[in-house]
């Protein structure tokens, strides 16, 4: 990169073609770096939802069932409950008239009010609790995003459960 911002200083005119090569190599380059960034944010997320899942299966169980999937199904989606809660507590304790922590509290409401509509139409996507394979490699893995690319992630919505 420093090579190219150093060819750019030294070429004369801002429309010449030289000019204009360098600057479309800069575009792609700052491209893929914003991809880059995307694509570990979007890990990060399913290796986070991944990760909650595993902590919250029971040891003994080599599969679960259905009716133990929509339960820890509904757990997921109720995970943000007692945060509005001490935020409700908060703001009703005082005289203020602006709500405290307002955006963490927006982000809660539409992260589950898309959760719960995610669940009730397409579904969620998660690891697949039903496969006896999948559960091995959920119950081995230790937590590092290099190792996603082993987990068969399914969408699992409210229909299928019931």
């Amino acid at each position: 990169m420093p090579k190219i911002k150093n060819n750019i200083e030294k070429l004369k005119h801002p429309n010449s073609r030289k000019t204009l090569k360098v600057i479309s190599k800069i575009n792609k380059s700052e491209k893929k770096e914003q991809n880059k960034v995307g694509t570990h944010i979007k890990q990060n997320l399913i290796g986070e939802k991944i990760l909650w899942f595993k902590e919250r299966i029971p040891a003994e169980c080599e599969v679960l069932n259905k009716e133990q999937v929509l339960k820890l199904i509904e757990e997921y989606l109720a995970r943000f409950d007692e945060e509005l809660e001490q935020i409700a507590l908060k703001n009703s304790i005082g005289q203020r008239k602006n709500r405290q922590h307002a955006s963490r509290e927006d982000i809660i409401n539409i992260t589950k009010k898309q959760e719960s509509e995610e669940f009730d139409t397409c579904g969620i996507e998660m690891p697949d609790l039903l496969d006896r394979q999948q559960m091995d490699v959920l119950k081995n893995w230790s937590g590092e995003l290099r190792f996603l690319q082993h987990f068969k992630l399914r969408r699992i919505a409210r229909k299928h459960l019931i």
